[in-house]
């Protein structure tokens, strides 16, 4: 007899089936690879992920297993309930139903609470057994050994870097933003063998796909000595190209950053989130120093490492004229890429606690708190200001004249070492990178964001209008 068949599905959207919006990500997320790699050899395992390829309603999967983040919440019901129309046998797991199980389990057929590790091969036993539970809960930050490689085979073909890992998780900062202030867990680290394990479990790929890898760490520099250790180990693989993520401090290290070079590094996602002092200080984002971010933006460009920063807009502490001054500012630190966003008050963070207690939320639909939508009334600027800085910012940063011209600094200001070959090839790797990042920026803003912004500022001018044409009725004299 053939195998029951496991389709697990990342979520993605949350602009509905007839909106659907596919992304031109570099790479997947690691939820997918991560949990078909924990699924135990008694089904047959199926993974599709909603970035670049819709939901298949009609597939012959037994069992769904959905992975999914607060945004996409709503969406992930719906899904739910035509799978279920079908009898489908359909199961929750990622970072809502983990914080939030409550809202979860009630459209679900069971939900897993916590981290997948160590519960996930019972869920599947006991869901080919016929005997699923409703909830399924995980202990409380587990240790991170022997968790096997994920399956990077499933991985769809259009993600040029299929192979994701990560080899920490949590952070030691407690920026007032993040999710991970919801539920804090220790900072936490993997076996370096474990993490060496899986980006060599790659022998179903092809050559060009074995060579890239990024590691997608909260902040890999948790713990500089451990940091150090693995880039030692990951520079004996000699990877085509390697991305990472860690915070702004970490580049006070000079050892860390000349291992990083050694280890092949390519990109480094850093969250830069503002270029104004008490905007950071607003978020308790102590870390960064603005007056360090082109110093150290330096740094990374002369030894061949691309910046892939997170920026956000409408901090409480934001003004109009820091707006103005936004896209020159960012042209004078220079980093390589951004990721503009417009803050989100993430349900249960302190940054929620406080926009929710001060009456700022206008908006409760979690499908909105995705970076695109203001969901919030700023202190010190109007939704119009906002939107209209985030358009301002990214036509410039994104005009094919602002991409060339920082492509061109970077490459003149890189110097590359080793062999002839590797002289050649490396800048032309990174200039693929760079490229792919700046068009998976600019198709973003312009699908998802601008025509957000359009829709959100003619509502907030019809509200507006209302408002004023009420208050006039008032003033009015009685006849």
């Amino acid at each position: 007899m053939s195998k029951p068949k496991l389709q697990i599905i990342v979520l993605f959207q949350n602009l509905g089936e007839q909106q659907a919006y596919f992304a031109r990500s570099p790479a997947p997320p690691l939820s997918g690879a991560l949990v078909a790699g924990l699924t135990p050899p008694i089904v047959e395992v199926d993974l599709l992920h909603e970035m670049v390829r819709p939901v298949d309603y009609d597939t012959d999967a037994d069992f769904i297993a959905l992975s999914f983040m607060d945004y996409c919440a709503p969406h992930a019901y719906e899904v739910a309930q035509e799978f279920r129309k079908r009898g489908k046998i359909v199961v929750a797991g990622g970072k809502y139903p983990s914080t939030f199980p409550k809202e979860v389990i009630p459209h679900m057929d069971s939900t897993v609470v916590g981290e997948a590790e160590k519960v996930w091969p019972r869920v599947v036993e006991d869901m080919v057994k016929g005997r699923l539970k409703k909830v399924y809960e995980a202990p409380f930050a587990p240790s991170l050994e022997n968790i096997p490689p994920p399956r990077y085979d499933l991985v769809e073909s259009d993600f040029a870097v299929p192979v994701v890992t990560e080899a920490t998780r949590g952070c030691k900062y407690k920026c007032s933003f993040c999710q991970l202030t919801i539920q804090s867990a220790p900072f936490r680290l993997r076996p370096i063998e474990d993490v060496i394990g899986d980006l060599t479990s790659t022998a179903k790929l092809p050559l060009r796909k074995r060579k890239l890898a990024m590691l997608i760490d909260n902040n890999l520099g948790g713990d500089l000595g451990y940091a150090k250790d693995l880039l030692r180990e990951i520079a004996k693989l000699k990877l085509w190209g390697l991305g990472t993520q860690f915070s702004f401090d970490c580049l006070h290290d000079d050892e860390f950053v000349d291992l990083l070079v050694e280890a092949r590094c390519g990109m480094a996602f850093i969250g830069l989130e503002s270029l104004n002092e008490p905007s950071l200080s607003s978020v308790h984002k102590k870390q960064n120093k603005v007056e360090e971010y082109k110093e150290l933006f330096l740094k990374l460009k002369e030894r061949g490492i691309l910046t892939f920063t997170g920026m956000m807009l409408a901090l409480d502490e934001d003004t109009p004229s820091y707006y103005q001054s936004l896209p020159e500012e960012l042209d004078g630190i220079d980093p390589s890429s951004i990721l503009t966003s417009i803050s989100i008050p993430i349900p249960g963070t302190p940054f929620h606690t406080q926009v929710e207690a001060e009456g700022r939320i206008f908006d409760h639909d979690l499908s909105h708190y995705e970076g695109d939508h203001l969901v919030f009334r700023p202190k010190k600027v109007t939704p119009e200001q906002v939107f209209e800085a985030y358009q301002r910012i990214n036509k410039h940063f994104y005009s094919w004249k602002s991409i060339f011209k920082r492509w061109w600094r970077f490459i003149t200001t890189m110097k590359t070492k080793g062999s002839l070959v590797w002289r050649v090839f490396r800048p032309l790797l990174l200039s693929s990178i760079l490229f792919k990042l700046s068009v998976f920026q600019r198709d973003h803003a312009q699908k998802k964001v601008y025509p957000v912004s359009a829709s959100e500022l003619a509502a907030d001018e019809l509200t507006r209008q209302e408002s004023w044409s009420q208050e006039n009725r008032l003033s009015e004299p009685a006849e």
